[in-house]
């Protein structure tokens, strides 16, 4: 027990310091390795793609088959874009692409370092005189932080069409009223912070994924126990970074009057 305890102090502090050191050399990833940054850029985003856009869909459609029969029980059925619109793009729709994309580069970095510490790639990279973390963590972590906003946005357009796909086959509404319904109770204040959180959701994902391959031990069976620890540390985190962004968020539009 108390080893078990040791070694989750370890592993937590060494965590920190490794993400203390990553986030330091985050502008630098700007700065100095722009084309490394745009290439993790496109292989998060353009990678995640059709997951993205394939899930936003089925939730849209799920979402509106789910409403639709209880909304009409009550006479109400008229409010389902609105209400179909708050339930995604407030909390389903970021939380769902961060999930994507912990499931995709939680393993996949992981993996890919692990495999590069494997191999002793990290080893001759530090010989050469290039410190890993700038050079191989810095990238793809604020490439996963720039990446998941933009997937958030896709998963929530993809999921209205896919309301609204349901709408013209089984519902009353036409196309323009849709459009028009679909944002009544949205506001900018409660939308805008949640899909801006999913930056920290990527940030989470990228520094735990990177950290978990360059900490697995150099055998085959452990890189791929690092692959499956990066995932489920990724989604963990992007939970745990859920719980505490939501009431920060709401208490900060609440202080400065953010009412639109």
């Amino acid at each position: 027990m108390r080893q078990a305890l040791r070694n989750s102090l370890y592993a937590t502090t060494d965590f920190v310091r490794f993400s203390a050191e990553a986030l330091a050399g985050l502008p630098g990833a700007v700065v100095r390795r722009p084309g490394m940054l745009i290439h993790q850029f496109e292989r998060v985003a353009l990678g995640s793609l059709a997951l993205v856009l394939f899930a936003g869909m089925s939730i849209g459609l799920v979402t509106w088959l789910q409403l639709h029969r209880l909304l009409v029980k009550y006479g109400i059925e008229a409010t389902l874009p609105s209400v179909l619109a708050v339930a995604v793009m407030v909390e389903t729709g970021p939380v769902l692409a961060s999930l994507l994309v912990a499931g995709r580069l939680g393993a996949g970095l992981a993996a890919e370092l692990g495999s590069m510490n494997l191999t002793e790639e990290v080893d001759a990279l530090e010989l050469l005189g290039a410190p890993v973390v700038p050079t191989l963590v810095c990238p793809r972590v604020l490439a996963c932080t720039l990446a998941v906003p933009f997937l958030t946005v896709l998963i929530d357009v993809s999921a209205l069409a896919g309301g609204l796909l349901a709408e013209l086959v089984a519902g009353t509404l036409s196309p323009q009223l849709f459009g028009q319904r679909a944002f009544d109770f949205v506001r900018l204040s409660d939308v805008v912070p949640a899909t801006l959180k999913t930056g920290v959701f990527g940030l989470v994902i990228g520094l735990i994924g990177c950290w978990s391959g360059l900490r697995a031990e150099r055998s085959t069976e452990a890189v791929g126990r690092a692959a499956t620890r990066g995932v489920v540390r990724s989604m963990l985190g992007v939970f745990a970074a859920n719980v505490i962004l939501v009431p920060l968020i709401q208490a900060t539009v609440e202080a400065i009057g953010w009412k639109r």
